[in-house]
């Protein structure tokens, strides 16, 4: 009896340890909770709640139900070109800053002198602020002087008028996201170094060399490091803000009227606050259904050498 009541209080002392050690932890934490909760957390459920109303702001909300978001399908032109052009941009600029980032990381890789100085060169334009990068490459955009239009020109070719021609704009706002691409180079880049050199090594004894043995040895044990960013990458295609608003306002013609830009111009330009919350929760769930669709095709072709997806 005397055993079992020492083993009775040791496991009450343990627990009461456990206990406090928990309750210290989330001593710790709790200014990040508290700052989750009233700057992340509640923003979130209000803007939830809001898009059930017109708010304009001036006026006190009035409630209209689903009618925010009825208005978005049915009635709402623009929801529908910003849409085409999210689409448009994401679905050519992903690819590209994926292959983009990838064939950097693989340069980096490589033995040569000064690798650590090419690899800070590379990185460094993503760390760059995004409006201060908007404005420099309006600069380099611009018709009269800009130096992208000078160098075409020292080759014979007549440089558009980038962000004011309608044709233009967006593949210059495409073409600019490929500024960004130093995060997933750094990415890709250890995903290379962890690739086990005896595989390397085997492939070369088979006879695989250059682009054989990229392509049926480096790619597929990438595909983890390539999945993860081409998630990334697609969360923040759909979220593409800083530069159509900065050098194109949307336009022209709406040419680059990115979806999270008419949710801006919704909240803050028209004072439609209710109908902007509709606007950004249903991005949210164009995000979540993406995201799952990709995480359901990852089954298909993404391999783990420790094991299987499922497990």
């Amino acid at each position: 009896m005397r055993g079992d009541g020492r083993q009775i209080a040791w496991l009450t002392g343990r627990r009461r340890r456990r206990l406090a050690q928990a309750i210290e932890g989330y001593l710790y934490i709790s200014p990040w909770i508290l700052g989750f909760i009233l700057f992340t957390g509640g923003p979130v459920v209000a803007s939830f709640v809001l898009s059930f109303f017109e708010w304009r702001m001036i006026e006190p909300p009035r409630w209209v139900g689903l009618e925010n978001y009825v208005t978005m399908i049915t009635a709402d032109p623009l929801f529908t070109k910003s849409l085409v052009v999210t689409v448009n941009y994401v679905v050519v600029s992903v690819p590209l800053q994926i292959a983009f980032a990838l064939a950097l990381a693989v340069l980096v890789n490589q033995k040569v002198r000064l690798v650590g100085v090419w690899r800070t060169i590379f990185y460094m334009p993503s760390v760059v602020s995004g409006v201060a990068v908007s404005v420099l490459w309006v600069w380099l955009l611009n018709p009269e002087y800009g130096l992208v239009n000078d160098i075409l020109s020292f080759f014979g070719i007549t440089g558009p008028d980038w962000l004011t021609s309608e044709r233009y704009a967006l593949p210059a706002l495409i073409g600019i996201s490929l500024w960004n691409v130093g995060g997933a180079m750094v990415i890709f880049l250890a995903g290379l170094q962890g690739i086990p050199s005896e595989l390397i090594e085997a492939a070369e004894l088979d006879g695989a060399e250059g682009l054989t043995r990229f392509r049926y040895v480096t790619l597929p044990l990438l595909s983890p490091v390539t999945f993860f960013n081409l998630v990334l990458a697609v969360i923040g295609g759909v979220q593409t803000f800083t530069q159509a608003f900065v050098m194109t306002q949307g336009g022209p013609l709406n040419a680059t009227l990115l979806y999270a830009l008419y949710l801006y111009q919704n909240a803050f330009a028209f004072l439609k606050m209710g109908y902007a919350a509709a606007l950004a929760w249903f991005m949210f769930i164009i995000i979540l259904v993406i995201t799952l669709i990709q995480f359901r095709l990852a089954r298909t072709w993404v391999y783990y050498e420790a094991g299987s997806w499922d497990r």
